[in-house]
């Protein structure tokens, strides 16, 4: 047997700064006897729970099922372990798979050799007893294997998940700094937004957030896009179970009110972008998209703003990111009432200038870049958003 199969243990792959997050959301899918680790979580869950937990979590990357774990303190170790795996029973000889590997505090220092070991044992044990191995396919394979070497402890483990589920498969258009789409579904949660008020994304790029919200409010699984999952390789998958679980998530889909989530950004192309994306979810028609500046409106009182502005990494000049940041504080001040503002920046320095007090400020990361989440409340009153000082 595999380890996970003697377990029912598995390990979440999370994006960074998000793990206690995702520990509540696993707990909510099913998930029991959850550990938070760095970059990801241990939980238990029966293989049924695994499909929905795949299917339905909107924060989580991966998922890996642990096949087995070996002391290693030399990268062709990892042929011999190879060996002591029956990888029939995961990969056919007309599948392809491929191998992510990762190291640390570990005498195997070079992830790409250890990658490179372990394929050399998986293709020296089908040959062994087939007289030919499956292909290495780096771009779409049938079957992901993943490797983590720490502290001289090798775990070799299916990838259940296939595909990294930040890839819902709408956006097939991204503009130039695209957010993650896990990292929205992040910042819409840690909004509270239940659909009780407008959510209105001001510079909506590519769509990623208003995306996210359409999907959160009308319960459309985070994959209700995907054909393939790495959980289908398992040796126990049961296709009939699955359509089951897929079919009774699918049931709780739910209309989106005409004008409940908007987005504008001041290029017509992006919106075409968000658009086209949008028109890949169900009630896509519901959303309200518009071409113009935020500071064009008149007023958005009484709702929820969430944005991610340029940054200045990747787009535009330092300088007329700054203006745009006072700008966008000086819109919430002036024609925000009632409204509670999150905004995301992977430059933290530029809550300065938005020049209003923060009522939260969150770490998160996206891709790469270190960044944070500002909350902006503004109310009537000694309430409404105040100059900072710095």
């Amino acid at each position: 047997m595999f380890e996970y199969q003697k377990s029912s243990r598995y390990f979440a792959q999370v994006p960074g700064m998000m793990e206690s997050l995702c520990e509540v959301e696993l707990q909510e899918l099913g998930a029991v006897n959850t550990k938070v680790s760095y970059r990801g979580v241990y939980f238990d869950a029966s293989v049924e729970e695994l499909y929905k937990i795949n299917y339905t979590s909107r924060m989580i990357s991966r998922v890996l099922a642990p096949l087995k774990t070996e002391y290693c303190e030399d990268a062709k170790q990892l042929i011999k372990i190879a060996q002591k795996i029956r990888w029939e029973e995961l990969i056919s000889l007309n599948n392809t798979f491929a191998i992510t590997s990762s190291v640390a505090k570990s005498k195997v220092t070079n992830s790409l050799y250890a990658a490179q070991c372990l394929k050399d044992g998986i293709a020296d044990y089908f040959r062994e007893r087939f007289g030919r191995r499956p292909d290495v396919s780096v771009s779409n394979p049938d079957a992901r294997i993943n490797l983590h070497i720490e502290e001289n402890t090798a775990v070799i483990s299916l990838d259940t998940s296939g595909e990294s589920l930040h890839k819902r498969g709408y956006r097939l258009l991204a503009g130039d700094a695209p957010m993650q789409e896990t990292l929205a579904a992040a910042i819409i949660r840690l909004s509270g937004w239940k659909g009780d008020k407008v959510l209105w994304d001001c510079m909506c790029g590519s769509g990623t957030i208003i995306c996210e919200a359409l999907m959160h409010y009308c319960n459309i699984p985070a994959q209700y896009l995907r054909k393939k999952f790495g959980f289908m390789n398992l040796p126990e998958f049961n296709k009939d179970n699955w359509i089951e679980i897929k079919e009774k998530s699918d049931e709780n889909i739910r209309p989106l009110p005409v004008g409940l989530i908007k987005g504008s950004d001041k290029s017509q192309k992006m919106i075409e972008v968000a658009k086209d994306n949008l028109t890949r979810l169900p009630f896509s028609e519901n959303v309200e998209l518009k071409c113009h500046p935020f500071d064009s409106v008149s007023s958005f009182e009484n709702g929820l703003l969430i944005t991610n502005p340029p940054y200045g990494i990747r787009l535009g000049e330092r300088e007329e990111v700054e203006i745009l940041y006072k700008e966008l504080g000086d819109f919430i001040k002036r024609d925000c009432n009632g409204t509670s503002a999150f905004i995301y920046t992977g430059e933290t320095s530029l809550r300065k200038s938005i020049g209003l007090k923060t009522s939260k400020r969150i770490p998160l990361v996206n891709g790469k870049l270190e960044g944070v989440l500002l909350q902006i409340d503004s109310y009537e009153g000694s309430k409404k958003g105040k100059w900072i000082s710095n």
